[in-house]
Order: structure tokens, then sequence, then C-alpha cells
């Protein structure tokens, strides 16, 4: 393909910034090695201090971003509704796409319109912070324990918290408010964790993922040793194949276009639910979609050139025509 200036957008000012940095050098290392004329863009550092996103793009004078922000801010549409209005392609999903798949409950409210199975929820707001034990007990009624509590609106398991008992859930909830005002109280689902690349809507396989804690979290993801992977899952080809089919239809469901994770869990009892859908998912060269791709023969270097053709306008805004020249009122009055 051409070669191009492209701009690869890393760092953000969120929780996760350096694994942001990680997944935005390896990208621009990859691109360099093929001849791109590569631009980091790196925001929310102290060299960058009092610029914002728009002013950093604007220098950099872009044929196009790749975006290597995960979490809020980069994830969740913002980015992308800057990139549209400012008229520069994008590698991943739409603004709507992108917020819809970054607020956890609204995209279990998709999952749920499409019958992609999902874990039972509930949502508790910012005016609930502060409740006390008998008020939390009294909201959280049956639903049991364990149970997952985590932000609404964040990425890489940040905030995310399993609950044994009652008396851990106030402190639980506090944790996920701190982040963006409203947490999500999900069933815990004893399964083993299968992630699924999906590329412009078709799975190309997935990969388990067995952290040592019994807990993929932040520290079991971004920890080396930590965590142990099999790709391809250990499943049987019938039951990974409906696996497959549920990722492809979750993603269908937010209407997620380019490179996409579908993190989800799978029982021995037979059922598969979704968790979540990652539009931006983590792109280091040892990062999930990368080992996934390449048990398909794909280098990490071949999949970053994939999602870099695949940039584009969603929605094809035009450049504003000049306001008209309009007299004074005295004028027209007079």
């Amino acid at each position: 393909m051409k070669k191009k200036r492209v701009g690869v957008l890393m760092g953000g000012g969120n929780a996760e910034h350096e694994v942001s940095l990680c997944t935005g050098e390896g990208i621009a290392a990859a691109l360099e090695a093929r001849g791109h004329d590569v631009v980091r863009v790196v925001c929310g550092s102290a060299e960058t201090a009092g610029a914002g996103i728009d002013e950093l793009v604007r220098r950099a004078n872009l044929d196009t971003v790749f975006i290597a922000l995960h979490g809020s801010g980069g994830e969740d549409g913002c980015v992308q509704g800057l990139l549209e209005i400012l008229g520069i392609p994008y590698t991943g999903s739409s603004v709507v796409a992108s917020a819809l798949a970054m607020d956890k409950v609204k995209a279990k409210e998709l999952f749920r319109l499409h019958n992609v199975p999902t874990p039972p929820y509930y949502v508790i707001d910012a005016a609930q912070r502060g409740a006390s034990l008998e008020e939390l007990v009294e909201l959280h009624g049956t639903f049991g324990f364990p149970s997952v509590v985590k932000p609404r609106s964040e990425g890489s398991s940040v905030g995310l918290t399993v609950v044994k008992n009652a008396s851990e859930l106030g402190e639980a909830i506090d944790l996920a408010l701190s982040f963006n005002g409203c947490a999500l109280v999900e069933r815990y689902v004893k399964a083993i964790e299968v992630q699924v690349g999906v590329v412009d809507g078709k799975a190309i396989g997935g990969i388990e993922v067995v952290p040592k804690s019994g807990l993929y979290d932040y520290k079991a993801k971004y920890t080396a040793g930590e965590t142990e992977y099999f790709v391809p899952p250990r499943l049987p080809e019938t039951r990974m194949l409906g696996v497959l089919n549920i990722a492809e239809r979750a993603v269908a469901a937010i209407g997620c276009t380019g490179v996409v994770r579908v993190d989800m869990l799978v029982t021995e009892g037979g059922n598969e639910y979704v968790l979540e859908v990652n539009t931006l998912p983590g792109f280091t060269a040892t990062s999930l979609i990368p080992k996934i791709a390449a048990k398909n023969g794909t280098s990490y270097g071949d999949l970053c050139e994939t999602i870099l053709a695949g940039a584009k306008l969603h929605s094809r805004l035009k450049e504003p025509k000049p306001a008209p020249v309009i007299a004074p009122i005295a004028a027209r009055i007079s």
C-alpha cells in the first residue's frame, strides 16, 4: 500500500497511560520497518503538558492516525469524534461504536437486546456512594456471592474487585465509583476465560488465559509469568465454533469495525457469556490479538499494516462552507 505519514496516538491521561505507550511503541516500530513515515504523538506526558490532543495532531500534519490509546478519553469515542471533525482518517471503530463498547452497561443492554449471553448484573450510581452496609445488602438482595464489582467505563480491569461476602461490598463499590461515578455489579461465573479476535466482523481465533491468581486482573495482564496462555483454547472444535459465533454476534450488536477483542467466559456446563468488547485491545508484540493472529500465520507487522489499511472517516463529514456575510442588524432595519 502507499506509504503514509502516520501518527501513532499513544499515552493519554488515564490509568492505562503506560500500557498505551507500550502498545504505541510496538505499532510505531512495526510501521517504520515497513517504510511508513511515522510520528509518535504522545499525549498526557510531561513533555507535552498543556497541549491538547487536537493541537498535537494538528502540529504533526498527518495523513492518518493509528489510535493506540486505551481507556477513557481514547477508547470511548472522544478521540474518534475529534478526528472526524479534523477530517483525519483513523483506525478502529466509529464514535458511536467506541462509546457503546466502552460503556459496560450500554454494551450489556445491547447484548441482551440481540440475544448475546452475558452475566446478570445491576448498576450502582454515585448517589449511593457511602451507603451503609445494611443498605448495600438490601440492594444486593439475593444476587449472591462471590460477585464482581467494576467501574462502568474503564479498561484493563482497572478498579475491578471480586467480593466474596457482604462485608467486602462497600469498599469495592467505593473503589469502582471513584473512577467515573457509576459501578457495575456482575454475577461471578466460574469458567475458563477465552479471548476472541475479530477482524472486520469475522472471528480469526481465540486464546485461553489462565491467571495464576485465578483472576485476570491488571497484575495478571501486565506482569510477566502471572498468566498462562493456550492458543487455541483447550475446547472441543464444535464448542469453539459456537464461541466464535457468539463473539461475532457481540461485535455486530455494538457495530464495531477493524480489529476487536471479545472477552468471554466458557463454563463446564456448556454456557458461554460475553463480558465485554474491546475496540482498542492491547497491541504489543506479546498481546493477545497478535498471539491469535500469529497462530494463523499473520505476523505482528502484517497485522499492523492490515489495521492501518482500514483507517477511515466513519461520518464522512465534509469541509464546512464559508459562513455567509450577513449585514449588521441595524443596517438591515434601516
